[in-house]
């Protein structure tokens, strides 16, 4: 079973920084496109960042500028660096990897827990 460790969330005032974090481990071949998405209670799951295994990466308007996605494939690691928060990007933060496992022939979606980010004014 694949197990995606996040860390990093908390509590931060506007305009303050936070880097949340997403360890994948398992019997893992290798893992495809990794992102974050984040939830706000009443509103859709939001797709905010995600990053190809070559670094090609794409942002939902609403963070470009000031949030950059990053990993380290040696270490199966994603990285969300966020600055200059916003109280809107408060939200539930949720990383995810399209992973290949050990011994399959196709890869599957894989999710975090979540990890609460809250912005206060």
């Amino acid at each position: 079973q694949v197990q995606l460790v996040e860390s990093g969330g908390g509590l931060v005032q506007a305009g303050g920084s936070l880097r949340l974090s997403c360890a994948a481990s398992g019997v893992i071949l290798s893992i495809n496109a990794m992102g974050w998405y984040r939830q706000v209670p009443g509103k859709q799951r939001e797709l905010v960042a995600q990053i190809t295994r070559g670094g090609s990466t794409n942002y939902v308007d609403s963070v470009k500028g000031r949030f950059t996605i990053s990993r380290d494939n040696a270490k199966n690691t994603m990285y969300l660096q966020m600055n200059s928060l916003k109280p809107e990007d408060t939200a539930v933060y949720y990383c995810t990897a399209d992973i290949l496992l050990y011994g399959s022939g196709q890869s599957r979606d894989f999710w975090g827990q979540g990890t609460q980010v809250t912005v206060s004014s």
